[in-house]
Order: C-alpha cells, then sequence, then structure tokens
C-alpha cells in the first residue's frame, strides 16, 4: 500500500477534491455538540470560503493525503501556540489544525501513514488537540502517538479536551 503527501496547493485538482469532502468532514463533526461547528449558513458562511481561508493562510500548511496517488485525506499544519504545561510553558513549533481520512480508506493504516509522514516532515514540538467527546479520534491519536514515540508523549485532559505534547523528527523527547 503506497501512502504519501503533499502540498496541496500545488497540485491541480486537490483544491477541488478537498473542497468535495469538506461536507463529510463537517458531518463527522457535527454530532460532537461543541458548538464550533455551526451549520456554515447560520454564521454567513459558505463551505467555499472555509477552503478559500485554508488555502489563503500562509502560515499554515495544506497537504493532500494519497493511497495508491490518490486523494483519500487532509491535514493541515499550523504554527504551534504557547502550551502550558503544570508550571511550565513552551512553545509547540506546529499544532495539528486539521486531519480527515474519507471514509472508504479508514481502518486501513493509510491515516497511521499518512500521520507519520507529516510528523517526519515537520520536525519539532509538537501540539496535538482532540475533544473529548469525539472518542474515535482521541483513541486514534493516542494509539499513533504511543506507536510514533514509543509512548514518550504527555498528554493533559483539561476543559473538555485530550491535548497531547511530543517532539517529531531526530531526539524525539516529551515536551
Amino acid at each position: 500500500m503506497s501512502i504519501s503527501v503533499r502540498d496541496a496547493r500545488t497540485h491541480q485538482g486537490d483544491r477541488q477534491w478537498i473542497e468535495s469532502v469538506y461536507r463529510d468532514y463537517l458531518a463527522d463533526l457535527a454530532p460532537l455538540n461543541t458548538g464550533i461547528f455551526p451549520v456554515l449558513s447560520e454564521i454567513g458562511h459558505r463551505e467555499p470560503d472555509q477552503s478559500t481561508r485554508w488555502f489563503a493562510d500562509p502560515a499554515a500548511h495544506l497537504l493532500t493525503v494519497l493511497h495508491e496517488q490518490r486523494p483519500a485525506g487532509f491535514a493541515m499544519v499550523t504554527p504551534g501556540a504557547i502550551v502550558s504545561a503544570q508550571s511550565t510553558a513552551t512553545r509547540a513549533d506546529y499544532r495539528m489544525a486539521e486531519f480527515f481520512i474519507a471514509r472508504p480508506y479508514r481502518r486501513r493504516g493509510v491515516g497511521r501513514r499518512a500521520v507519520r509522514l507529516v510528523l517526519d516532515r515537520f520536525s519539532g514540538q509538537w501540539e496535538i488537540v482532540e475533544y473529548l467527546r469525539n472518542p474515535g479520534a482521541v483513541g486514534f491519536w493516542r494509539t499513533v502517538l504511543t506507536d510514533y514515540t514509543a509512548g514518550q508523549y504527555n498528554e493533559r485532559v483539561a476543559n473538555g479536551e485530550v491535548r497531547q505534547t511530543f517532539r517529531s523528527g531526530s531526539g524525539k523527547r516529551p515536551a
């Protein structure tokens, strides 16, 4: 099984593909009842407005996940923020802002392999956040990060979120 990731801005058709699965992405998030993902029309946005923002953000790295050279998902990596862990505060270099694998490719190792490629591409201090109400995402990230870091990551649960911090690339160590 061939899995790869590429810059979605540089390949013709990737933007259209991401826009075509955006509704599926929202459908996966809607049952979480976080209030963060309202119906777009309720807040005056249309689906193309969101992808326009994603593609226009110069600080974001928008990636297409490929399975056998065909789009299977997407990831958006953004600059990190200040991460507070009890009495210390550090800055994450990167944050996984969005991650989605289309339904036909789930539970086949596509997401796990794609995460490894993304983390290896952006070596540094990372932060990944999931909603506690999303046990599928929490389980996925715990499994993937345990494997990727050999269990050397920090996790904090607060305010309805699960937050993992770790270092990717050479010299991996917990944050």
